[in-house]
């Protein structure tokens, strides 16, 4: 694709980057079966290929409508074009350096700025969305439906058992990040992890004074605000990686994508490059640390082993980041096949949930349209519990579903205690 940026961009690391994207761009349309909007809206416009030709014409200084900010709007992030795209379009990253451009072009209705503006403040913090879904709870029963369906119903207290985080005894240790989210939706998961990494001879930290990814301000556009949150978590993690930590590892497949950017994103900070460059390659994603010791896994998984007529029917739903930004499909259903669960078939596998972060806030309709299908695709097989490797994808999908909703590793560790 020929481009001709604008004067202002043109020597600016953000407009060069978005130059060699779009001129990697060969316009076959191999994206659009993939894109989840397109085949709900069937409009170009909503489609890969029709946001590239408007970032396109952003970069090369058209005036910005606010069209063009809806039609962004209203993509997922998914990166499912990426992995159809047989020339190597980086179409996330574009998509991420033209919403930064549009936010300082186009002004929003101030309820829609202000919605914004307290998800970049509210669910980053831990502390604060805790006490908003404690409040949630409370008046869940007074709530609409379709916001209720958002908030999970209260449970019970997780049991110490569930919260053990086994004492540090092996000489392999990694960091254990704890997001921002899942500390109050997921409180049980990283203790899970914890005990599972224990059991194959690695000590899991938690990965003390490290805060959000960054994912939420990057996505919503904020890119000083995700600068500062990506330099206070190399600053955190850095002295703990030169202790002597091998890995910083995630639990949530959407951390694990945006962790492995740092080193990218802050490539031109004198100050921080090299050690983000290095934070970047040390970052595991749970679903590969276990891959990569599936022999220790194996070992001592107690039986049954194999697959029997008892083994739990399990539903995996294999997130966006997982699959696309990762480029791991198939990783976990190996893992849960050697754990002795028998998989039942999920139609559209690829297909993105709805979730997507703050997309199912922003965009609730679409998004519910997506749920709604990926829950019916689930379910088709009469599988047990659901699963799947983030956070993001659980808390949006367990409110739509009778079914169970867990995380993988808690259904390994399970298995690894006998249950």
């Amino acid at each position: 694709m020929k481009t001709a940026l604008a004067d202002s961009l043109r020597d600016t690391p953000a407009g060069q980057e978005a130059d060699a994207i779009l001129r990697s761009c060969v316009h076959c349309g191999f994206c659009l079966p993939t894109c989840p909007t397109y085949q709900l809206l069937g409009d170009e416009l909503d489609s890969p290929r029709g946001r590239i030709y408007q970032l396109k014409q952003l970069f090369e200084g058209a005036p910005v409508t606010a069209s063009t900010q809806l039609h962004l709007d209203r993509c997922l992030t998914c990166r499912a074009c990426e992995t159809a795209c047989p020339s190597g379009v980086r179409y996330g990253r574009l998509a991420d350096l033209g919403r930064a451009l549009i936010e300082e072009r186009v002004e929003r209705p101030p309820s829609v700025a202000l919605k914004r503006y307290l998800l970049r403040k509210i669910v980053p913090e831990p502390g604060r969305i805790g006490w908003l879904l404690r409040l949630g709870r409370w008046a869940r029963p007074l709530l609409p439906a379709a916001l209720r369906e958002r908030v999970p119903a209260a449970s019970a207290t997780p049991s110490p058992a569930a919260m053990h985080w086994p004492a540090p005894r092996h000489g392999r240790r990694v960091l254990l990040l704890a997001g921002c989210v899942q500390p109050a939706l997921g409180p049980v998961i990283n203790p899970a992890t914890a005990r599972v990494l224990d059991r194959i001879g690695i000590s899991a930290l938690p990965a003390a004074g490290a805060g959000c990814c960054g994912a939420v301000t990057h996505h919503l556009g904020a890119p000083e605000e995700t600068r500062a949150r990506l330099r206070a978590n190399v600053d955190a993690l850095w002295p703990q990686l030169q202790a002597g930590a091998e890995a910083v590892v995630t639990t949530s497949s959407a951390c694990s994508a945006m962790l492995g950017e740092y080193g990218h994103l802050l490539r031109d900070d004198p100050r921080y490059a090299a050690r983000a460059a290095r934070l970047s390659e040390s970052v595991r994603d749970i679903s590969l640390v276990l891959s990569s010791e599936k022999a220790a896994l194996q070992a001592v998984l107690k039986p049954p082993q194999g697959v029997s007529p008892q083994s739990p029917r399990l539903a995996f739903q294999s997130p966006c980041t997982l699959q696309h930004a990762l480029k791991q499909p198939g990783v976990v259903e190996a893992l849960l096949l050697a754990a002795g669960f028998t998989l039942t078939p999920v139609a559209d596998g690829q297909r993105c949930c709805g979730s997507a972060g703050t997309y199912s806030i922003l965009q609730p309709e679409l998004s519910d349209r997506l749920k709604r299908a990926k829950v019916s695709a689930l379910e088709a097989g009469a599988p047990d519990v659901i699963a799947t490797a983030n956070i993001g994808c659980l808390s949006h999908l367990r409110g739509a579903t009778t079914v169970p909703v867990r995380h993988f590793v808690e259904l390994i560790d399970a298995r690894l205690q006998g249950g």
